[in-house]
């Protein structure tokens, strides 16, 4: 490795344990698209297709895999790899733009005097550093961000744009909350009575463990009492609910538009993908999946798939959707037998009558 932009071929070969045809000292600067390839640009080819493009466009190198080597080509640079789905993750973090941590508070911020601040954190104009708040070393805090009183962020933690911690929240080490996600809003509880609806006061927190990522406008609500709790390594996407004194487990992933009802245990390593509604008071088994779009309304067990509304089991769900696109000719196959039964007992009438 050298300290110029980008690495060479030959080095991002032996990243990824590949072999290479070509010139090893090109330098690959980007990732770019099969169809729109830069000069410089590294291209991934993972069908013949794709591979037959790439081999014929202006790129700089093409990462495929063994079976689709053209030795007859010069250029681009070819990188074989057994699987180039796996080579992916490193390549993608080796042509990263290095992410400087920044330091220093704007004169455009508000910190309260009781606020306790690292040295080396940074706080961006028009954040907002409530009473008795507590960044650790390295906490990155973004434009416009709001954090409550009495909320704690733990070390190299990164709040982006306009994240907003309500009071009391708490938040781990190397977590990433991006742009608009809100924890610790209240949970959505009213009890009816002679006057009309009446809220609920919700007394808890949100407690987000070490290295959780938050998408985007995601909402987490604070517990009723004690603690709505996102747990180690777990991934939220954009646009995802967590209601109140929900527990999630450790390395987890929640993919966009899930919402996720009041007192729902899930288990580690659990599965949730897009526009997945959980009842409330229900729980998720360790390693179960839920399909997009699946509603679930009883418990889920460990290393479950279910899918569709209610969710069910997966195989069964879909032996129900295989036998519902029968129905139009099994219709017309009773409609047929009905008429056959309607004309024998015609027959039938017309005997018996003589």
């Amino acid at each position: 490795m050298d300290n110029e932009p980008g690495i060479l071929a030959g080095d991002l070969a032996a990243l990824v344990g590949g072999s290479i045809f070509g010139d090893p000292q090109v330098r690959i600067t980007e990732i770019a698209d099969v169809h729109e390839p830069a000069l410089g640009a590294l291209v991934f080819a993972e069908t013949r297709e794709f591979a037959a493009a790439a081999l014929n466009s202006s790129a700089g190198a093409v990462l495929l895999s063994h079976e689709l080597v053209n030795e007859n080509v010069q250029k681009p640079v070819q990188i074989a790899v057994a699987s180039v789905r796996a080579a992916l993750l490193p390549v993608l973090e080796a042509l990263s733009p290095p992410s400087l941590p920044r330091t220093g508070i704007s004169k455009q911020a508000y910190v309260s005097e009781s606020a306790r601040l690292a040295d080396n954190v940074y706080v961006a104009p028009f954040a907002v550093i409530e009473a008795n708040a507590v960044l650790e070393e390295g906490v990155q805090i973004g434009a416009g961000v709001y954090v409550g009183e009495g909320c704690q962020i733990g070390r190299q933690s990164i709040l982006h744009a306009h994240a907003v911690l309500y009071a009391g929240t708490r938040v781990g080490r190397f977590c990433i909350l991006h742009a608009g996600c809100v924890l610790g809003t209240d949970g959505f509880g009213y009890e009816p009575g002679p006057q009309g609806l009446r809220k609920v006061p919700h007394l808890g927190r949100v407690e987000v463990a070490d290295r959780v990522e938050i998408g985007a406008h995601t909402c987490i609500d604070r517990a009723k009492v004690g603690v709505t709790r996102i747990e180690l390594g777990t991934k939220l996407d954009n646009l995802v609910h967590i209601g109140h004194n929900v527990h999630v487990g450790a390395h987890c992933v929640v993919a966009a538009q899930t919402g996720v009802a009041g007192t729902v245990e899930i288990g580690q390593g659990v599965m949730l993908a897009g526009q997945a509604g959980i009842k409330d008071h229900v729980r998720i088994g360790d390693g179960a999946r839920v399909a997009a779009q699946a509603g679930v309304i009883g418990d889920v067990a460990p290393g479950e798939t279910v899918s569709g509304y209610p969710a069910r089991p997966h195989r069964q769900k879909m032996r129900e959707h295989a036998a519902a696109a029968e129905l139009p000719n099994a219709l017309k196959k009773l409609r047929a037998l009905e008429k056959k039964v309607l004309e024998l007992e015609n027959l039938l009438m017309q005997k018996e009558s003589r």
